[in-house]
């Protein structure tokens, strides 16, 4: 689902990336950890397509992203690639039914069809009497679970979460890490994980360990 050759990345002087070759299956949980500064977080960034790489292939599905420019990158990472990050981002106007539902409408899919596969997938994840509510209405934990339904809304191919516990206790970080697992059980959803949660990175099929730069 996920290949990688070769990606390098250096901020001025600083070489952050230092030849990174990565793969990841179809329905395959896979977590990278390391200590802070290792650079997972920036490869996380550039396998899905948020930032560019200075050298390097990457591939989703067989198509190589790292040629795609502009518009049709942007479409492409709207309509393929799921984010869910540390801080979920949620827009505090929107409720949750509205928030899931955004990258479905930016999409062009039908109102009233988004709005279906939203309340489902909501309703999968234990929000099914919290869609009319507000972010500042939710807890920590259910503001993390409508940002996993965000980043499903359009059946990504696969799904990037950059540090997804690292706000929340230890009760909703392991229901959150559940969760994933049974996304992937019943929806062969891939996911690739940046992580510090040692308990999270055990429940992935894979443990990837990042240091200075390079996978090891």
């Amino acid at each position: 689902m996920l290949k990688a050759e070769n990606i390098t990345k250096n901020y001025g002087q600083l070489a952050v990336l230092k030849g990174v070759d990565i793969a990841v299956q179809k329905a395959e949980i896979v977590s990278i950890v390391g200590s802070s500064g290792a650079g997972k977080s920036t490869l996380l960034h550039i396998l899905g397509t948020l930032d560019k790489a200075d050298n390097g292939k990457i591939f989703i599905n067989d198509q190589q992203v790292s040629l795609l420019k502009g518009r049709e990158l942007a479409a492409f990472r709207n309509k393929h690639i799921g984010f869910v990050f540390q801080f979920h981002h949620l827009l505090p106007e929107f409720s949750a039914l509205e928030n899931v539902s955004i990258p479905g409408w930016i999409a062009g899919r039908k109102k009233k069809e988004v709005e279906a596969d939203a309340i489902a997938l909501l309703k999968r994840l234990g929000l099914g009497d919290r869609l009319d509510n507000k972010p500042q209405e939710l807890s920590g934990g259910e503001q993390q679970r409508v940002a996993v339904a965000r980043a499903l809304i359009n059946q990504p191919l696969i799904v990037f979460a950059d540090e997804p516990t690292g706000n929340l206790d230890s009760k909703n970080a392991r229901e959150l890490h559940e969760l994933f697992v049974s996304l992937r059980d019943e929806f062969k959803q891939t996911f690739l994980i940046v992580t510090h949660n040692e308990e999270l990175a055990a429940m992935s099929d894979r443990r990837l360990y990042m240091k200075d730069g390079q996978i090891v």
